[in-house]
């Protein structure tokens, strides 16, 4: 693809969300990068941004998105400059409870109070500012309340913000994985711009050494997208400790029953859930 290309889809919201699972659904289109957020409260508008990364993918997600007539479609050429880091260049730090997530442009801005992590994207996804990565740092400062995790894998870590996060509060074992081997780079880069002593590998699944050697855990963050984190049920259980937790996002509110679902035959009960935009976390714990 020679032009980089931004699809985006404006419509009410019931109709984005299930564009957003037909994205999600489809397998010409479930590898592709977008986002969901409410646009205009006041005339209940929602947007997805879709980001295709080759022609193939930009030719598949139109016709996804023509399944629902009411949204309004449209292709834009991004301009031929480093967009990702201009647009991230333009974002603000987030706050999630005792998290304070930034990028190198507001270093400045760090207070005092917050653990603040310093996480550069390059092309890795996470940086704190996604529904779905807020959902996890909000669930798990609500969790440290109660206790501490010595023991944590982050799978599809990502920039390994959520790896980092956990080593910056007191877990002894930090590791996360993730299956392109550009994040697994941009994670480790991460962690030593944090000082943090998480860990970050290349791998599909939860059979890499590295991974079983280090558990079982106390706690496990999959923030990844609804299919694979109801097929990796059983191993996400397997890499627990009894009693421990599970941090599930990557999922759309319309996906949290049949992900569930997965977990609750496995023997997990459901402690919480939270929402953000389109997006839910859901905390499980293991018998």
């Amino acid at each position: 693809m020679t032009d980089a290309l931004q699809i985006i889809a404006h419509g009410p919201r019931a109709d984005a969300e299930a564009a957003a699972a037909a994205l999600e659904a489809d397998p010409a289109t479930e590898s592709v990068t977008f986002s969901i957020l409410e646009e205009d409260e006041d005339r209940g508008i929602w947007r997805i941004d879709a980001f295709p990364a080759d022609e193939d993918e930009a030719a598949a997600v139109p016709p996804v998105l023509a399944r629902f007539p009411t949204l309004r479609v449209a292709v834009e050429v991004l301009a031929d400059a480093d967009w990702l880091a201009m647009s991230l260049s333009g974002l603000p730090p987030v706050r999630a409870g005792r998290f304070f997530v930034y990028g190198a442009h507001d270093q400045a801005l760090a207070p005092a109070s917050a653990i603040d992590l310093r996480i550069e994207a390059g092309a890795a996804f996470g940086t704190g500012h996604h529904g779905t990565t807020v959902g996890c740092l909000a669930a798990y400062d609500a969790l440290l309340k109660r206790r501490r995790f010595e023991r944590v894998l982050d799978v599809g870590c990502g920039t390994g913000v959520l790896a980092i996060a956990a080593a910056r509060t007191g877990s002894r074992v930090a590791v996360g994985t993730d299956i392109d081997e550009g994040s697994v780079r941009i994670a480790n880069e991460n962690a030593a711009l944090n000082r943090s002593d998480a860990r970050f590998v290349h791998a599909s699944g939860l059979g890499h050494s590295s991974v079983r050697r280090s558990g079982p855990y106390d706690l496990v963050f999959a923030n990844i997208l609804a299919p694979p984190l109801v097929a990796l049920s059983q191993d996400i259980k397997l890499a627990l400790k009894p009693g421990g937790l599970a941090i599930l996002s990557g999922l759309l509110r319309t996906q949290e029953r049949r992900v569930f679902a997965a977990y609750a035959s496995k023997g997990f009960r459901l402690v919480r859930r939270l929402h953000r935009d389109a997006w839910a976390t859901l905390v499980v714990q293991r018998p």
